[in-house]
């Protein structure tokens, strides 16, 4: 583990290199590994009187501000505390990691309280998005997770890079593979250089990966079936292929579900996706009508999405 004193130092040497200021706050955040967590910390020193003042200020309800400390009275030291490498390090809380690194790299302030603050200011951000449609490569993202999948409330924060990942939970941590626990990234307004179009997530056209969908699903996989929709002769409203499962997206569903003999409820579920796919069990029929007029043929035949007309013989 590094102390405070050298990732200052080692700081002021990757911003002199040139390399881009991404790629130096992305080091900077690897550099911090093993400094501890203390809930609501911004980069202050972890010593036994500030973990004190931290503890008398936010009460019992965070009890490791006392636990985690060897020297809480301050009647021994802090060495062989494995906070302590031979010298202080720094404390954050979740939020409190991701602001002080990019204030130390960019000078640059991400505004927020708390995570759910932080996601809410939009002038923090220069793209936002979910993981579930794809992620940008090549860039420095903060990631978020939301329990409840719908961007109200969020309980925790950290850098990924690559699907690589440090953050601030028990202490500041590395993975070298991005948790399923992440749902949204978020590329902060201070990043520099151009951000990269997220690649959607790659759809299955065999339809078994495919997830049930159903009004207020959002994302690529709404874009899909609403392109399957309108291919196909269903309006899917005003909007077109907008990625929101709105009512008129159920609708169109709904039209298709009967028109395939399908239990028209506007949930799409692996049935429906399988009569996209040309593989429902739905009976296929040819109907043969003598003697009808082409104008009143094509008529009846447009009221049957994929229904094409034969002539034999005469007009």
């Amino acid at each position: 583990m590094n102390t405070a004193d050298y990732v200052g130092k080692y700081i002021t040497e990757l911003k002199n290199s040139g390399i881009p200021l991404s790629e130096v706050a992305w080091k900077t955040a690897l550099s911090c590994i093993g400094w501890p967590y203390i809930f609501g910390d911004r980069g202050e020193y972890c010593t036994p009187a500030h973990r004190r003042a931290a503890y008398a200020s936010k009460g019992e309800g965070h009890p490791t501000i006392k636990s985690k400390c060897k020297n809480f009275d301050g009647s021994g030291s802090c060495s062989g505390c494995k906070y302590y490498p031979g010298g202080k390090t720094r404390a954050f809380d979740c939020r409190g990691f991701t602001y002080w690194v990019l204030l130390q790299v960019y000078g640059w302030k991400l505004m927020g309280a708390g995570c759910t603050s932080q996601w809410n200011n939009k002038d923090n951000w220069k793209a936002k998005g979910k993981i579930s449609d794809g992620i940008p490569a090549d860039t420095l993202v903060c990631l978020f997770y939301s329990k409840d999948n719908k961007e109200k409330t969020w309980e925790h924060t950290g850098f990924g890079f690559n699907n690589e990942t440090v953050e601030c939970s028990s202490g500041v941590q590395h993975f070298t593979s991005r948790n399923k626990k992440w749902t949204h990234w978020a590329v902060p307004a201070c990043i520099d250089g151009q951000i990269p179009t997220p690649e959607p997530v790659p759809v299955d056209p065999s339809g078994e990966t495919r997830p049930t969908l159903k009004r207020g699903s959002k994302g690529e996989y709404v874009k899909e079936l609403q392109r399957l929709l309108t291919g196909r002769g269903y309006s899917v409203g005003s909007c077109g292929i907008d990625g929101n499962f709105g009512r008129a997206t159920e609708a169109a569903l709904k039209e298709f579900q009967r028109d395939c003999g399908l239990t028209a409820d506007g949930i799409c579920g692996p049935k429906t996706w399988a009569a996209f796919d040309g593989r429902s069990d739905t009976n296929l029929y040819t109907v043969h009508i003598p003697c009808m007029p082409l104008p009143k043929a094509q008529a009846i035949a447009n009221q049957y999405p994929g229904a094409y007309l034969t002539a034999e013989g005469g007009e």
